[in-house]
């Protein structure tokens, strides 16, 4: 393809994937709002974002190898009526319960749009020429970033439009990108006759994973830690992600390679993503319902408020690139960037209902920063220490970890948020003089609108004080990547594509 049929064709891409990364930010703003009006608990409020971050993380590998074996770009087009489909669902559903269902297949959408997209950019340009065109990547994702929430916050605020148009405003932007790249892209399809889809694999790290995030979400509230149950789940989760190990070990091209797995610096640069990955979409999920049911703003102005974590995320990695680039060093931006997370957590671990707003916003910076010098960077150590023939398994593999990580980090600090907020309001309901079991809006729900004006204040100041809990526990999850990227080989940065 020549330079101007590369940017025809480039241009619905960029589109389709701006379009799948904006509906993940533009929703994160408005779930407080779409909850409380749907009547639904803070348990369903952490798996509306669950449940797309799994369905996303298991699909895409098998995305990835559907690739190899059909035509890409008919994959995509399937992707995008997938994600078209249960957008305009999501739009119209009447119940938590629902939303939750819609959200698994807009999940299994955004993550083939996400992977397919990589595909085939790299199908249609060679790596050379590569580079070139990055930066329109990251224009997209950064614009996707710092715009959804603002977007989120303006739809949800306008009374002509509402939060169901938080879903059904991607429809019309994903049917053009789908017209264009109908029009536009034009690949030579190379298939893999060989190829194989561990199916097997990704069903039991899907199951094994599943059933442990289940186990988070109704341990402590529907039964005990030690409990039958608590046994039964995790010993049925810790079996089926042994099986999990068996097959990848014997399967020809597996999910996760565990060759590369083993080796001392793909391992620690894992294991740091798994951290930054928990912490980051752990703890970034749930400012959004910090600044509106804990401080009572504004879905716009909850948006507002989120851009000292994007623009510390933006102005860290862009330097922190250049200075890699320059000096081919990368293990110190890296250590200072999971050492600065982790000082924002804490932080930010100190915060609740009456906290002044310019020092929520600095950890909220700090946290940014933290992960802009080190997410990227760390799939840069992997792609360094593995031979051009491992390279898509082993960035496969770094990319369905930090998806994994962030998965358990959502699901693990909403249940601790979930506990927190339900023994406070029981306090607080306590020193009204009410009883919280005759209570009907003791925090149940998280429709504030529909409680009396002293409920609403106790059920603020609870939500209020419980989030610095949760943001003490992401702290304590970043210090594991402090430790993962302490021990780091300080090796300079290669300048061939191959060992």
């Amino acid at each position: 393809m020549t330079h101007r049929e590369v940017l025809r064709a480039l241009s619905g891409l960029l589109l389709v994937l701006f379009v799948a990364l904006t509906s993940s930010t533009v929703v994160s703003v408005a779930l407080p709002q779409i909850i409380g009006a749907l009547n639904g608990t803070q348990s369903q409020y952490t798996w509306v974002v669950t449940a797309t971050l799994l369905a996303s993380t298991a699909s895409t590998p098998i995305w990835g190898k559907l690739a190899d074996l059909f035509s890409k770009k008919l994959l995509l087009q399937t992707a995008i009526c997938l994600f078209v489909v249960s957008s305009v669902a999501c739009g119209f559903a009447q119940s938590t319960g629902q939303l939750i269902a819609f959200r698994v297949i807009q999940g299994l959408g955004m993550g083939a749009v996400q992977v397919l997209v990589q595909v085939i950019i790299g199908a249609m340009i060679s790596p050379k020429e590569r580079g070139r065109y990055n930066g329109y990547l990251g224009g997209v994702m950064a614009v996707a970033t710092v715009g959804g929430p603002l977007l989120g916050g303006f739809i949800t605020d306008t009374s002509w439009l509402g939060w169901r148009w938080c879903f059904f405003i991607t429809v019309p932007f994903t049917v053009v990108a789908f017209v264009m790249l109908a029009r536009t892209l034009h690949l030579v399809e190379k298939r893999r006759p060989d190829a194989k889809v561990d199916y097997l694999g990704a069903s039991l790290i899907a199951a094994g994973v599943s059933l442990l995030l289940l186990w988070v979400t109704f341990v402590g509230d529907d039964f005990d830690w030690i409990s039958w149950q608590s046994a039964a789940m995790v010993a049925g989760s810790l079996l089926i992600l042994g099986a999990a190990v068996f097959v990848e070990a014997r399967v020809k091209e597996p999910v996760v390679p565990l060759h590369v797995v083993r080796r001392r610096d793909p391992a620690l640069a894992i294991v740091a993503s798994l951290s930054v990955g928990m912490a980051m979409f752990g703890g970034a999920v749930f400012l959004g319902q910090y600044f509106q049911t804990g401080r009572g703003y504004s879905p716009i102005q909850s948006g507002l408020l989120t851009i000292p974590l994007m623009f510390g995320v933006l102005l860290s990695s862009t330097i922190a690139g250049r200075l890699v680039s320059r000096t081919g060093k990368v293990k110190p931006f890296i250590l200072t960037g999971v050492i600065v997370l982790t000082l924002g957590f804490l932080a930010l671990s100190t915060i609740d209902h009456t906290t002044n707003l310019v020092f929520v916003g600095a950890g909220m910076f700090a946290v940014g920063a933290g992960v802009g010098m080190s997410m990227q960077n760390l799939v840069l150590v992997l792609q360094n220490t593995v031979p051009l023939r491992e390279l898509g398994a082993a960035s496969g593999a770094i990319t369905f970890f930090r998806s994994l990580g962030g998965t358990m980090g959502v699901s693990v600090l909403g249940a601790v948020l979930a506990a927190q907020v339900t023994t406070k309001i029981t306090e607080g309901l306590k020193k009204l003089g009410i009883d919280p079991a005759a209570s009907s809006s003791g925090g149940s729900t998280l429709n504030l609108k529909a409680m009396p004006p002293q409920i609403q204040e106790v059920v603020r100041a609870a939500y209020g004080d419980a989030t610095g809990h949760i943001f003490l526990i992401a702290a304590c999850i970043a210090v594991v990547g402090v430790l993962a990227a302490s021990f780091l080989t300080p090796t300079k940065l290669r300048d061939s594509v191959d060992l």
